[in-house]
């Protein structure tokens, strides 16, 4: 056994007063026991709040490290920080609550006309198969999230909740629905009479390139899922349908389905949706491609983030 402290990384945290204690612990160790071993002392001071790392330091130790490989065999004496990171909430949750509003927002502007807009019509094929293609694509996320997604890290902070739902419940849900559902695009309005779309052929084809881009994301998310064991945060390079070319091919081609909806509806609604999505995703690529390159060295095949050949 050795004895490690653990201090607070600024001033103690509400639900740790005591800090700095010291810990009597095995030389094998992980991280994620010294974690266990501080709620032990501060019940109320969960595991999902605490971010430990060196003395000193801001980054945080990985839950699956070994403490002596941490500390470098230097571990009787040594001391780690805490920090809190404030109420957390499960990834999971989070991902089920934002792809839960628009199932919810988008029948409730499509059936109830007379609410929204004051009077009641009919729908267009075009109006049809915008509501399917929403709410089949959010279905699929919600089973994605339940029996697909193998998630690195277990919660995010509370606030997160409210920041991704907004970006989903308000862009995709309210403004996309409210425009695209609304009298301008009814059966028969000269809006679309004469135009694509209302041609039958137009929406076979956007309803096929849509369809292509949803069985593509979807093979992918389970390409990754297959490539960690369950309970760990293995981490492997990605290879096969659109990983060939791109390390997040899973971006594009949910980029791809929001700019076919796009196309077939030709609304302001759907481009800033497509636009504020597409550049969020594109962060999130660039981001994940570094981390594939420094993780994984010359191993790593040459390829582009999420746009082949070109970004």
């Amino acid at each position: 056994m050795v004895t490690i402290t653990v201090s607070a990384a600024a001033r103690p945290p509400s639900l740790a007063k005591g800090l700095p204690i010291t810990l009597d612990v095995s030389e094998e160790v992980t991280i994620k026991d010294v974690k266990n071993k501080i709620a032990e002392k501060f019940p109320k001071f969960k595991t999902a709040r605490q971010k430990l790392s060196l003395k000193g330091e801001k980054k945080a130790l990985d839950d699956e490290a070994k403490l002596v490989t941490v500390l470098g065999g230097k571990l009787d004496g040594a001391e780690l920080q805490v920090k809190d990171l404030g109420p957390q909430v499960s990834w999971r949750t989070v991902f089920l609550v934002e792809y839960g509003g628009p199932l919810l927002i988008h029948p409730w502007i499509y059936y109830f006309q007379k609410a929204w807009y004051g009077r009641e019509f009919e729908h267009s094929a075009l109006q049809k198969y915008v509501f399917a293609f929403v709410m089949l694509h959010f279905l699929k996320r919600e089973l994605e999230t339940l029996f697909v997604h193998r998630f690195s890290h277990g919660t995010m902070p509370l606030f997160n909740i409210f920041k991704n739902s907004a970006h989903y419940h308000i862009l995709s849900g309210f403004m996309l629905a409210f425009d695209v559902y609304a009298p301008k695009f009814r059966e028969g309005s000269y809006r679309i009479v004469g135009s694509y779309r209302n041609n039958e052929t137009y929406l076979w084809a956007f309803a096929g390139l849509w369809a292509l881009a949803e069985v593509s994301n979807l093979h992918t998310h389970i390409t990754l899922r297959n490539l960690r064991p369950p309970g760990t945060r293995v981490r492997a390079i990605p290879r096969g349908f659109g990983f060939n070319l791109v390390s997040c091919p899973n971006y594009l081609f949910e980029i791809f389905g929001w700019a076919v909806i796009a196309a077939m509806t030709n609304t302001l609604s759907a481009y800033i949706f497509l636009v504020v999505a597409s550049v969020q995703m594109v962060l999130w690529a660039l981001k994940k491609h570094q981390n594939y390159k420094k993780e994984f060295g010359k191993e790593y095949p040459r390829r582009k983030a999420i746009f082949p050949f070109i970004l």
